[in-house]
């Protein structure tokens, strides 16, 4: 998820490291781990509920359209609380009302897919407040020199969290249901008892989610924290010249996309995995697998940080994007561990593309940096529209051709990657 430019954030008075402010860090960085493990979770919630309630694949798709949906509808109102409220109280409510939306699982169980979706919803606007008011704490607890690598480990931590996620759900959701049943096969009371049953597989994880927060929440307000102050830019002054920056156009653009690839594919990786030509597995055993993809991304944020130190951000974007493609391709035309393993191996070159098409959009906006900042978050509601579109496909198609949407996708990172391969050792087009 996006980090805040430090440049955009100024610590009120003089705030230097200070031992204590370790505790904190600790804090705020489980906070990034959390909303990491409950993003991933999603993955493993789809199949599950889409054969709980019999759904086709656009229906199913309709949980990241109201999760990721939240990033477009709450983000400014978000970011209008904070001003109002302040930082650290804001973090307090997001965490609340992200474990409110938890909570309405519980319900949810019982009252049907509608009230599952309200839930995703909840849960997203509750993180999104959470990122808004949390993340510039990261760049203020401690020396502005040692900035970058406590947002490096933070981020480290949030991977960890998807990591950890589609196995954790795995194990606690999808494993120890009963014998497989055909839901479309039920009707009547024995339907009703089967969904009550599968649906229930939920609510103690989510409800144990929803206590997490409310102690982190708890922590969070009795933390001591360095007082931050905004920039002088204003979401009011988003309209006008910063959008004359065809870089940072385009780069939003990048951004809608790749939210959404990447979602995409996480999205559908059960069912694709659990498609008889691929590798037949139920879900509990393919969710396993969800776990590998998105440890490639930790894994390869990694091996970016050292190469991006000797190559162009640019061609190193536009090489990653290239890579997912040929894999994608691969997938679509293939069959058995081959295409499984290049589905799952796209993660890896995902790893780096959010910060490098992120940072490379905010390039020399100087004073609009924030605003574009704005602009490039905003775009994350991607990741709400792509996987909706790739659900249409795959019920018109079939579900391992519908994977040429994220195709298209990452084939527009690359020529974002081709154009400004070079924006770091040239002038500025």
């Amino acid at each position: 998820m996006a980090q805040m430019s430090p440049a955009a954030l100024a610590p009120q008075g003089s705030a230097p490291a200070q031992p204590q402010q370790t505790f904190p860090l600790v804090v705020i960085t489980v906070l990034f781990f959390m909303w990491g493990l409950l993003t991933s979770l999603n993955d493993v919630l789809i199949p599950h509920l889409k054969s709980v309630y019999t759904l086709n694949y656009v229906q199913a798709m309709l949980v990241q359209f109201c999760f990721f949906g939240a990033y477009a509808i709450v983000s400014l109102p978000a970011g209008a609380l904070i001003r109002r409220i302040g930082y650290k109280r804001g973090a307090v409510a997001g965490l609340m009302v992200a474990a409110l939306g938890c909570a309405l699982f519980y319900p949810a169980a019982t009252s049907g897919y509608a009230l599952f979706l309200f839930a995703f919803f909840v849960l997203a606007a509750g993180i999104t407040v959470l990122q808004v008011a949390a993340n510039p704490f990261v760049t203020v607890l401690g020396p502005p020199a040692t900035a970058s690598s406590r947002l490096t480990l933070t981020q480290a931590f949030n991977s960890l969290g998807t990591t950890i996620a589609p196995a954790l759900g795995g194990l606690l959701i999808l494993e120890g249901m009963p014998a497989a049943v055909d839901a479309a096969q039920l009707a009547g009371d024995a339907l009703a008892r089967y969904r009550l049953q599968e649906a229930a597989a939920v609510q103690g994880p989510y409800l144990a989610l929803a206590a997490a927060l409310l102690v982190l929440a708890v922590l969070f307000a009795l933390v001591k924290l360095p007082a931050i102050g905004q920039s002088g830019d204003t979401p009011q002054a988003v309209r006008g010249s910063v959008l004359a920056h065809r870089h940072l156009v385009l780069g939003a653009i990048g951004i809608f996309l790749y939210v959404g690839g990447e979602v995409a594919i996480g999205s559908f990786l059960i069912n694709f995995i659990g498609e008889p030509q691929i590798a037949g597995l139920e879900h509990g055993a393919a969710a396993k697998y969800v776990s590998y993809y998105w440890g490639g991304a930790m894994i390869g944020r990694f091996i970016g940080f050292a190469v991006m130190r000797r190559v162009s951000p640019g061609k190193a974007l536009a090489f990653n994007a290239a890579a997912s493609i040929v894999l994608l391709l691969v997938a679509i035309l293939g069959s058995g561990a081959v295409a499984m393993w290049a589905v799952i191996a796209v993660g890896l070159f995902n790893s780096i593309m959010f910060p490098t098409i992120f940072s490379m959009a905010l390039h020399r906006l100087g004073a609009q940096t924030g605003q574009g900042s704005g602009i490039l978050c905003m775009a994350i509601v991607g990741g709400a529209i792509v996987p909706f579109a790739q659900g249409a496909l795959a019920d018109a198609i079939g579900l391992q051709w519908s994977f040429v949407i994220p195709a298209a996708c990452y084939l527009f990172i690359l020529y974002f990657g081709i154009r400004y391969a070079r924006m770091y050792a040239e002038p500025q087009q």
